[in-house]
């Protein structure tokens, strides 16, 4: 089974560099995973082939930060209003709806956001969000390696 995990943010600013910092914290578990800033057009090329993604990305919903929210993105539309600030004007929400429509959406395709609120040039991630992005890897290595991609503890949302 074909899985690739992308980690996206920018590590320059707080919070959002939590995809990275999950993608990172795998790589030192021994599970292989690949960064990305988020731009759309680069993401769709990265997931190209797998057959199960797993994108891990900070978010801004309203939610307590260091919530976690998992999302069945074959199954259900992606808002890009959960990435108000976010560098690119086509990013992970825009790159799935693309990809959706070109018909290059992967077989699986799972996002899982950390709410963030410490976005600021500079800024170290916030407590909160750092022990999600511990939570957040345990997770994806335990489904990885046991191969219940399905995330069956997990509802699309």
């Amino acid at each position: 089974m074909s899985v690739r995990i992308i980690g996206c943010g920018n590590i320059d600013r707080g919070d959002d560099g939590a995809g990275l910092l999950v993608a990172r914290r795998l790589r030192e578990l021994g599970t292989g995973t690949q960064e990305q800033s988020g731009e759309a057009l680069s993401l769709i090329e990265s997931w190209a082939g797998a057959e199960t993604v797993i994108v891990v990305d900070a978010v801004v919903s309203g939610k307590a930060p260091g919530e976690i929210t998992v999302w069945d993105a074959r199954a259900h539309r992606v808002s890009s209003g959960f990435w108000p600030g976010s560098t690119h004007h086509f990013g992970l929400a825009e790159a799935v709806e693309l990809a959706r429509v070109l018909d290059r959406l992967p077989p699986r395709l799972w996002i899982y956001g950390i709410e963030g609120r410490r976005f600021e040039q500079g800024s170290c991630p916030s407590p909160e969000v750092m022990r999600a992005i511990g939570e957040v890897a345990e997770r994806i290595r335990r489904s990885v390696h046991i191969r219940e991609l399905s995330f069956p503890e997990h509802r699309a949302r």
